[in-house]
């Protein structure tokens, strides 16, 4: 079901599911629990979570497990029941990146995780992407049975003893037991000695271990900060894009990619434009779209050059050629794009709206959800804050139907433009407002990007000061809801509420 079906969707009424990852009330909030990436597998069995601490945590889906059972009269009121929604449980984790230092630009690579991408699963073994600003890996997850014996000690008869006092207890006389002697053995036997006795050579419980194991390293290939990354339908080859260049890999050579678009100017003072998301076609392995900090999503075709700096089409909103301003053209930086899953659609989201496109018509968008248009007159307390040049991801239901971003205020909001008249459904994610600041690590030398590029000049007529500034807003500007995602196949959102991950079902 597509945004083109005639069958409508119905509204959907939303509930709060689980919270993985909560913090007690008192604890405070590390710097490295913060999560920076949420990705769902692609039948929705597992999700995996990247952090700023360089960490992967994997979440297996658990709601089947427990539903699991023999009973005939179990079996028969599952016939009838309704559908249960997904529930996660935890997995796994493993430590992806560590911190670098870049000696020859004087610049320390951190080792947060910027985004994770599911390769495939096959036969319990789980292949995951995923990437800091420099380097990205391939990780294998592989579960390891192991046994666990305990000590085996046979234990020895009475009869057996007494036989061995003289060998094992040197200069005891060998008396009957009746004499007591086997009294005085015993207390002349180390007591480690005695407790194996009673223990049978039996086979412990059994431990399900998950070990990840570094596949592949494709590194040394950005100057600038990875922000995308994407495999393609093909399961061979996969692409990373930075503010300047996207390259295009072969998943079993890391020692050499291809450079598909260049966007560098000759002089970096003419420097107007960067890019600031990539994904490839869910259908068409030649097909790429990438977009740019001016508002523009360019897709191009592999087949047509070897470098595709000349986009076979550019979509853009009228609004773009209207009147702008010193705030409209970093407002219109798109941060996130996503193909839907029939190939005919994409949806983009920049700072105060998300967009929905329809592949065969360029000019404008079929529909705009507006995000953040209340805080339009507070664009110069936003810039001053750095909140303007905050990145909100977006997502879509696995019909094309419902769509989801987040916003400030944890607020997660959901559109539905496909049952007939718009719906807007805000969920407030509790439970991280009464949570202590984040408490940040010592200063380290600023990352070099240009995701955050700017028009030239300073914006003199907003306050200095952002504090003062901050408290004149409705919102929680410190609770932001930047990554969400949604579940493959069932309405089940994901939402990264710093350290915790809430989800909700429908």
């Amino acid at each position: 079901m597509t945004m083109t079906d005639s069958t409508s969707a119905a509204p959907l009424r939303w509930n709060f599911s689980q919270v993985l990852g909560q913090r007690l009330p008192d604890e405070p909030l590390q710097n490295d629990d913060v999560v920076t990436t949420v990705a769902f597998e692609k039948r929705g069995d597992y999700l995996a979570v990247g952090d700023r601490g360089g960490r992967v945590v994997i979440f297996e889906r658990d709601d089947r497990k427990k539903n699991a059972s023999n009973n005939r009269r179990d079996l028969e009121k599952q016939d009838f029941a309704t559908t249960r929604h997904p529930e996660f449980r935890y997995k796994t984790e493993f430590q992806s990146h560590e911190p670098e230092f870049d000696y020859l630009k004087s610049v320390e690579i951190e080792e947060k995780i910027n985004k994770v991408r599911w390769w495939m699963t096959h036969n319990g073994l789980l292949f995951i992407l995923s990437t800091n600003d420099k380097t990205i890996k391939l990780w294998k997850v592989k579960e390891h049975k192991v046994k666990q014996v305990k000590e085996i000690s046979p234990p020895l008869c009475s009869e057996n003893m007494l036989l061995a006092d003289r060998s094992f207890i040197p200069g005891l006389e060998t008396k009957s037991a009746a004499s007591g002697y086997r009294l005085e053995w015993i207390e002349k036997t180390p007591q480690k000695f005695l407790q194996s006795q009673d223990i049978d050579g039996e086979i412990g419980g059994m431990e399900d271990p998950f070990r990840a194991k570094c596949q592949k390293v494709y590194a040394c290939a950005h100057s600038f900060n990875i922000n995308s990354i994407s495999n393609n339908s093909d399961y061979e080859t996969l692409l990373s894009a930075d503010d300047l260049r996207i390259n295009l890999w072969n998943l079993e050579v890391s020692d050499q990619c291809f450079n598909i678009i260049d966007m560098k100017p000759p002089n970096m003072e003419d420097l107007t434009e960067v890019i600031t998301s990539a994904e490839f076609h869910p259908l068409h392995c030649n097909l790429l779209a990438y977009s740019s900090s001016q508002g523009f999503i360019r897709l191009s075709d592999l087949r047509h050059a070897a470098i595709c700096d000349h986009a076979s089409r550019i979509f853009q909103h009228g609004e773009c050629y209207g009147s702008k301003s010193f705030f409209t053209e970093i407002t219109s930086s798109i941060s996130d794009i996503k193909f839907l899953n029939d190939g005919h659609h994409l949806i983009s989201r920049n700072y105060m709206n998300m967009k929905l496109w329809d592949m065969r018509m360029e000019s404008s968008p079929v529909a705009i959800f507006k995000i953040h248009e209340h805080l339009r007159p507070k664009l110069p307390e936003l810039y001053n804050n750095d909140c303007i040049f905050d990145k909100f991801e977006c997502c879509f239901s696995g019909d094309g139907l419902h769509f989801a971003t987040g916003s400030y205020s944890n607020l997660l909001q959901i559109f539905s433009p496909g049952s007939g008249k718009e719906e807007r459904v805000k969920l407030e994610i509790r439970g991280n407002s009464d949570r202590k600041t984040i408490h940040q690590a010592t200063s380290r030398v600023r990352r070099r990007s240009l995701s955050n590029l700017i028009p030239r000049g300073i914006y003199q007529h907003a306050h200095p000061d952002s504090q003062s500034s901050r408290a004149d807003f409705s919102c929680h500007l410190s609770s932001k809801l930047l990554h969400v995602a949604w579940h493959p196949t069932s309405n089940l959102v994901a939402c990264a509420a710093e350290s915790s991950l809430v989800l909700y079902y429908a």
